[in-house]
């Protein structure tokens, strides 16, 4: 029944794909091969949960490899990216549900027919300069951190090396969270992309702790452009309790800033005006991280212009 109904869905929405604008969040589902029915049905259900959450938002929902008899699911796939508008202050989200492989040298997505490798991935994103969210949960997805970072841009895997290869039970938690109030983690109404993550990993490690196993995937966040990623393991609710080495920035600001589901104060704001709050409160955490590391005067010299412009910022909203 999921598939049948998910295929309108997608006829639906590819034919609206001239008529997809700048202005609106837009949400792409990508269900790989299952290659048994319990997976399949699995990556179908975590579809399923990224529609609704898609719908609830607002968003423009586009699933591929949902509908029967396909086989050649990396040609919908290319052609999809080159219909999405490539502009604006709004978010693309990607999101891979299936399984991955990695061979010690690429790293691939598998769909129906050949598969995707990370480096093909990389040059299809290459054009994309709105903000986008990439959601790898299949194994051996933490290659394409390396391959898919850049600024202005958050990339979330299922596993922290391409060794992790077994089943990944990560994209079933992180499709339930992103639209579930109980992982909002600061309670501001609103389940940031961060706080889903966070969610999905803690489910994760429950799941295999229950079942008395080895935890063979550690899902790892990407937003500073770094290519290096962090795992939740490093977070106390939504602060990053440890720091890198090296003098290389923490993950996890642009991810907690970014919402699928607004709460009401979100939606009333304009996408410029949000696009440049979200700057200015990066700048202003990461000057506090560095501040023990700086002369007291220079800290508040160069915190003021940014606190005074926030408040204008926020004057300008009231009105």
């Amino acid at each position: 029944m999921f598939v049948r109904h998910l295929s309108v869905v997608l006829c639906s929405a590819w034919t609206a794909f001239g008529s997809l604008t700048n202005s609106a969040v837009t949400v792409m589902a990508v269900v790989g091969a299952g290659g048994q029915e319990d997976y399949q049905k699995q990556f179908e259900d975590s579809a399923r949960h990224w529609e609704q959450a898609a719908r609830t938002a607002e968003a423009e929902f586009v699933a591929i490899g949902t509908e029967s008899g396909g086989t050649n699911d990396i040609e919908f796939l290319k052609d999809a990216l080159t219909k999405v508008p490539k502009e604006g202050a709004e978010p693309f989200w990607l999101v891979l549900l299936g399984h991955g492989t990695f061979d010690g040298k690429e790293a691939k997505f598998n769909l129906r027919g050949p598969d995707v490798s990370a480096k093909e991935l990389a040059q299809w994103l290459q054009p994309f300069q709105r903000p986008v969210v990439v959601v790898d949960t299949a194994s051996a997805s933490a290659p394409f951190i390396n391959a898919l970072s850049r600024s202005n841009r958050v990339i979330i895997t299922a596993t922290r090396s391409g060794q992790e290869l077994n089943l990944t039970r990560f994209g079933k938690y992180i499709s339930e969270a992103i639209a579930d109030s109980r992982a909002d983690l600061d309670k501001d109404g609103q389940t940031s992309l961060l706080e889903a993550f966070l969610s999905a990993a803690r489910q994760t490690l429950d799941f295999y702790k229950a079942e008395g196993r080895l935890a063979t995937e550690h899902a790892l966040l990407d937003d500073n452009g770094d290519g290096l990623g962090t795992q939740a393991d490093w977070f106390r609710g939504v602060r990053a309790v440890k720091k890198p080495d090296k003098g290389a920035t923490i993950d996890g600001l642009r991810a907690h800033q970014i919402h699928l589901i607004r709460n009401m104060d979100e939606k009333q704001l304009p996408p410029a005006l949000r696009a440049r709050r979200d700057e200015l409160e990066i700048s202003i955490s990461r000057l506090r991280d560095a501040k023990a590391q700086m002369k007291e005067d220079e800290y508040y010299r160069q915190l003021e212009p940014m606190l005074l412009e926030m408040a204008r910022l926020y004057q300008g909203i009231e009105r």
